[in-house]
């Protein structure tokens, strides 16, 4: 039986895996403890689990289980990282670095600082997205608390040169954030040999649930970050509230099953986007990728079909669950401000979306994609 839909939008959130929802359960029936009440077994087995991810996630990015604070998701992460580091620090250190195609909360949380009297640099990037190193090199002095530079871009996939920019800010005195949101468990990871001081997390992005994220905070640094949320000192003082162990079960056991996985699954989503992307430009040879090609996680394809309408284009592959823009910003009407600073003009920007594939993609709905897509093109009078 022919599908009707396919859901290509795996930069917004992805499904939870079977085997996460398993590891999740005991946590919300029978083992239902606090794991921060130390004098009864309920509360011991809760707190294990806590360990358990613990490991999990840090083993993902070769970091160490105590540098690992669970949090809300990548957005309460990304605030407490600019937030906390610049309240601790910039007294003595009084600027912060980020750049133009950062995810919105990064974006909003640094001009959140920049409105408490700290300087704030956003840096532009080149058209192919990435970010021109000698730039950053100038930008950073100091007076530089943080650098805030996302891994991979939720909008166009592009892979910044972290190792490179963790160096630039090491040698500089900053520390190096970066949001990795899209990254984490997708491609390697190595807080040691990237030089990274700070990652943002966050559970949904890699087949586990939604509202349960980590900061990974440097060995030594967690003195530099004030914590932003104030309570009972949970999680190290740098996180208060009572935790969730079923959501942070289901984060550790995501982040288990990618280790385990990734290189397979990178090998398998490459095959599927090549086939993809190949059949779309046969049909319209003028498509063109927003965003470099080689530097780009394979799972996403941002991509625009010049001189299309583009509110009929999406009205005709209805059934097709893309995006045009980020989720967190759908609420906005003007075109995406990712392709703006990429220099993709707005016309060309309506005409663009991004196509996101994963673990549970099927080659059906590579397919019915295809089909879509292709027969959308040719409603305009235009394609092979």
């Amino acid at each position: 039986m022919a599908i009707k839909r396919a859901y290509l939008d795996y930069q917004s959130t992805t499904p939870l895996d079977e085997r996460v929802l398993s590891a999740m359960l005991p946590f919300l029936t029978t083992k239902f403890g606090n794991p921060h009440s130390a004098e009864h077994n309920y509360g011991w087995e809760a707190e294990a689990a806590l360990d358990v991810a613990r490991e999990q996630v840090s083993t993902v990015i070769n970091g160490q289980p105590e540098s690992v604070t669970f949090l809300s998701g990548a957005t309460e992460a990304n605030n407490l990282a600019l937030k906390g580091a610049m309240e601790r620090l910039g007294h003595d250190k009084p600027n912060l670095v980020t750049v133009a195609t950062e995810h919105k909360c990064v974006l909003e949380a640094a001009q959140y600082c920049a409105s408490q009297g700290y300087g704030l640099t956003v840096l532009p990037v080149q058209q192919n997205g990435l970010l021109d190193l000698n730039v950053l090199e100038d930008a950073v002095t100091g007076e530089t608390a943080i650098v805030s530079v996302m891994a991979v871009n939720n909008e166009i996939g592009v892979i910044q040169p972290l190792k490179q920019i963790g160096a630039i800010c090491h040698a500089k005195g900053a520390l190096f954030h970066t949001d990795a949101a899209q990254a984490f468990g997708k491609i390697p990871l190595d807080v040691e040999a990237m030089n990274i001081d700070l990652m943002s997390i966050s559970g949904h992005k890699v087949y586990g649930p939604k509202g349960v994220g980590a900061l990974y905070c440097r060995p030594g640094n967690g003195a530099v970050i004030a914590p932003q949320m104030h309570g009972g000192g949970q999680e190290n003082g740098l996180r208060a509230g009572t935790q969730a162990p079923a959501l942070v079960a289901g984060l550790g056991k995501a982040a288990a099953i990618c280790a385990a996985e990734m290189a397979q699954e990178e090998g398998r989503l490459r095959g599927l986007m090549a086939r993809l992307k190949r059949e779309l430009a046969s049909v319209l040879p003028a498509m063109r990728v927003n965003g470099d090609e080689d530097s780009r996680w394979v799972g996403n394809l941002n991509v625009c079909f010049p001189d299309l309408d583009g509110d009929r284009l999406f009205a005709d592959i209805r059934g097709l669950a893309v995006s045009s823009g980020a989720a967190c910003a759908s609420a906005v009407a003007e075109p995406s401000y990712v392709l703006d600073a990429i220099g993709v003009d707005k016309k060309d920007a309506k005409a663009s979306f991004r196509i996101g594939i994963g673990r549970m993609t099927t080659d059906e709905e590579i397919d019915f994609a295809i089909e879509k897509i292709s027969q959308a093109i040719r409603n305009q009078g235009v394609g092979a």
